[in-house]
């Protein structure tokens, strides 16, 4: 499939439903072969109905991994991806709910492990952002939402999770190239993606012991439902263009990343961020 250098004006309201999108995100590459790397394995995907974390979904079922997934209210997204990695021969599970809500947050860890038997994989993906040009234009409830989202939530899934898993087990932490350059249109979003490598390095030296890895992508511009939920019509049109690349990146472009970082490729690595951005030079 090839890459999009632009998109047509369009714009939907938040969350955000990938089966409205023009054109369509590519999940996977035609061309990615399986091999098994997480045969037997259970992974719990947050908000991976659509975007980079149904990308993540499909690709771990191609490799073998039965997968649980968080989503908000995007029912029908969320189905088109539990086809997808049926079709893989893997089982799916779906959980609908508010990650904001700490009872629920902390559910979806024990639903996956009775349904499952265990989890391996924890990916922290789910997050809401909402622009705004001004600091005095963040409203209070925009805010709280933001952050209750976007690195809260990461806290009460990893405290459920961490008595399940074992030596060799791995989370992942989606943060963003905004962690790192900051944005003048995001900053509460932004700030919370700082956060959340700093969470990430501070939680892999704390678990390091036990043998758990923990790990973290920062993605640059990537073409998922968030975008026409959150910009403008000229906005995504320009959406990607003032990388290096100049154009947006696709989810599929980052689903090996969460691979790599789940399996044994990566058994000398914690702590560590992975920049899949489009060519942006970026601080460590």
């Amino acid at each position: 499939m090839s890459k999009a250098k632009s998109f047509p004006e369009q714009q939907q309201n938040q969350p955000g439903d990938e089966h409205k999108m023009t054109p369509q995100p590519e999940v996977i590459r035609q061309s990615y072969r399986g091999s098994g790397k997480l045969t037997g394995k259970v992974a719990l995907i947050t908000g991976g109905d659509s975007g980079i974390g149904r990308s993540a979904a499909v690709h771990f079922a191609r490799e073998g991994a039965d997968v649980a997934i968080v989503y908000l209210e995007e029912s029908t997204d969320a189905k088109d991806t539990q086809s997808m990695i049926e079709q893989e021969g893997r089982k799916c599970l779906l959980l609908k709910g508010d990650l904001k809500k700490e009872n629920f947050a902390r559910k979806v860890v024990q639903k996956t492990v009775d349904t499952f038997g265990g989890l391996n994989i924890l990916v922290n993906n789910a997050a809401m952002q909402f622009p705004a040009k001004r600091i005095d234009d963040i409203s209070a409830e925009h805010l709280r939402t933001t952050f209750e989202t976007n690195i809260i939530s990461f806290f009460f899934t990893v405290q459920e999770a961490v008595s399940h898993l074992k030596k060799g087990d791995t989370i992942i932490n989606v943060t963003s190239v905004t962690a790192y350059r900051g944005s003048e249109h995001l900053l509460d979003y932004s700030s919370t993606k700082g956060a959340i490598v700093t969470f990430t390095r501070s939680l892999s030296s704390m678990l390091v012991e036990k043998g758990i890895r923990v790990n973290g992508i920062a993605p640059g511009p990537i073409w998922t439902p968030l975008i026409p939920a959150t910009f403008s019509k000229k906005e995504v049109s320009e959406f990607g263009k003032d990388v290096p690349m100049k154009r947006a990146g696709q989810p599929s472009e980052i689903g090996p990343a969460f691979v790599f970082l789940a399996s044994e490729d990566a058994s000398y690595m914690t702590g560590q961020i992975l920049h899949i951005n489009g060519g942006e030079m970026v601080g460590s």
